[in-house]
């Protein structure tokens, strides 16, 4: 068992670093609740049937007053709060993983080409990342958000909120794939088997996707788990300063924004619950991706 954990490099580190194990088993938790919610919760806060007002503001278990049914207690409306965090989570993982998947798409293609056809096309999507970087992401997503206010008819706004705010986080994220993807491409420029591949005449996107791309994939694996973090971030802030999603779609950010209201009125679990879960997922998450940059660049073990 020793000697196959240090022939794979990566686990023989994972198994000895204790931060790493307890990481993956806080985002595996989380992300496993959140996947197997509808089976998991006791109710579905998408469903009004399923959730009484009479059971609103239920303290936790071990408080006086609560019902043993809602262990960590109920919000306002009568919602289960685990069944919310699970749900809340649920939502804000699929628009950060397809915020993440689109930004990763864009950014690694720009950054491919820019790397390897270079000139002024790489001066112009530099250029324009430059700009970028000089925003926080989160004025960024505010900005493509409002556009896209302006721009879409009031009545497919409300149907529209989850897309439009998964393509603003997207396009607020993209920026440190291009920039990772064309210094990576730059050095694979250089190696004979690229020099190669063009020497041969084969197509500048085979050259870019089949020979360049997977030899730079381990620093792109690494501000992807960053980025998550960020994605699921982002959108908790844009639905806590209510751009983002409306009440009555219960991400993490949406349930922080509700409880706040109920914070100084003595009914904290309804802020707090979905605030550690947050905590829990982003920092696990972060925790994971400085192990993975650990492991694809022993220079900063």
């Amino acid at each position: 068992m020793v000697a196959f954990l240090k022939r794979y490099e990566g686990l023989w580190l994972f198994v000895h670093s204790p931060a790493a194990i307890i990481a993956a088993i806080v985002a595996m938790l989380i992300v496993s609740g959140a996947a197997f919610a509808p089976w998991i919760a006791q109710v579905n806060p998408y469903d009004l049937s399923s959730f009484s007002l009479f059971d609103g503001l239920l303290p936790p278990f071990w408080q006086e007053g609560a019902n043993p049914q809602y262990l960590l207690g109920t919000d306002d409306q009568g919602r289960d709060m685990i069944s919310s965090i699970l749900y809340g989570v649920r939502l804000s993982l699929i628009i950060g993983l397809a915020a993440l998947a689109i930004a990763a798409v864009l950014g690694v293609g720009l950054g491919l080409a820019a790397g390897y056809y270079g000139g002024r096309f790489d001066a112009i999507v530099m250029r324009i990342a430059d700009v970028q970087l000089a925003l926080p992401a989160i004025l960024t997503a505010l900005l493509i958000d409002g556009i896209a206010r302006g721009i879409l008819p009031a009545s497919m706004q409300q149907d529209l909120r989850v897309a439009v705010l998964t393509v603003a986080i997207a396009l607020s994220l993209w920026v440190n794939f291009a920039r990772t993807a064309r210094a990576s491409t730059f050095v694979q420029m250089n190696k004979e088997y690229v020099q190669a591949a063009i020497m041969m005449g084969q197509r500048p996107s085979r050259v870019m996707f089949v020979h360049i791309l997977p030899n730079i994939l381990g620093p792109l694996l690494v501000i992807m788990t960053v980025d998550l973090a960020s994605a699921i971030l982002l959108e908790a802030t844009l639905s806590f300063l209510g751009i983002g999603l409306p009440a009555d779609s219960p991400s993490l950010g949406t349930l922080i924004r509700i409880g706040m209201q109920f914070l100084l009125s003595g009914e904290w679990w309804i802020l707090w619950f979905p605030t550690l879960f947050l905590v829990a997922l982003v920092v696990s998450i972060n925790i994971l991706g400085d192990f993975l940059r650990d492991v694809f660049n022993p220079r900063l073990r």
